[in-house]
Parts: C-alpha cells; structure tokens; sequence
C-alpha cells in the first residue's frame, strides 16, 4: 500500500508570514494538530505542530539550571499568560520546524513507518515535487485495519 491511499488531502497550510494567532485558530478551526508552513511557490519550509505553542523545560547555555521556555524566549511562569498574548502577532516562520520530516506520496506504508519510528514522529507531510499534498498521522494508521481506506 502507498502513502498516498491512507494520506489526508488536500493538506492545511499557512505561510511563513501568518500570525500565530491565525496558525492557531486554524488549528483549532479545522481539529488538526499541525500545519506545513509554506512559501510563495507552494514548497515546503517548515511545520508547525501543538507542541509550538507549549512550553519546554529548557536548559540554559552553558549551565545546568532548568527554566521554562515558550516561542523561543525564557519565561517566568507569572508571565505566561502575557507571553500568549504577544505571541499573537508573532510569525509562523519564528517558531516552525525548519527540518520538518516528510515523505513522498508514492512511498510505501511501511517505508513511512520506519520514518515515524525512525523520527519519533506524530505527523507526518506528504510531499509531491517538494509541496505538500496531504498528511498522515498515527491516526490515520487506522486505515490499515479496516478493508477500504
């Protein structure tokens, strides 16, 4: 079986100049839990999944002091609530994934699960000529239970 028989399409994107906070109603909007940033040509050049928008226990430079971190800046957890709202006019192209992991809609399921293994990936873009053209998840692994997908 192919990628492409199991892949969501057409694929949700956002370019690299969108806010965060219209990434963030698209995520919610459409129930998805990434999007492919993309530039003017329809190629690919980032990804942005929930885990964006959730801090991350950072360590700081050349120590071992443990501190929150949320769209790349070190945050005080009183100032978390102020963090989100200027996140809002920040850009996508600020906090994607500028190595997203991807495959090619003509690969096999299991060449793609080596790569989700491989990666320790969620989610996966779905590329033709470097654009993307769908998206599978573990979810939508599912398919491969049932008799059609």
């Amino acid at each position: 079986m192919l990628v492409k028989e199991i892949m969501v399409s057409p694929v949700i994107t956002v370019k690299e100049d969108d806010t965060l906070e219209a990434v963030a109603r698209i995520l919610i909007k459409n129930r998805i839990s990434c999007v492919p940033v993309i530039d003017d040509n329809n190629k690919i050049i980032g990804i942005i999944t929930e885990s964006e928008f959730v801090a991350e226990n950072s360590t700081f430079p050349f120590s071992r002091m443990h501190a929150p971190k949320l769209f790349g800046k070190w945050m005080l957890k009183q100032d978390i609530e102020e963090m989100y709202k200027s996140a809002r006019s920040m850009k996508a192209s600020e906090i994607m994934n500028q190595n997203p992991v991807c495959t090619e809609e003509e690969q096999t399921v299991a060449e793609l699960l080596d790569i989700m293994i491989k990666h320790d990936a969620y989610r996966i873009p779905v590329l033709k000529d470097n654009s993307p053209v769908g998206i599978v998840t573990r979810h939508d692994l599912l398919k491969l239970i049932i008799n059609n997908p």
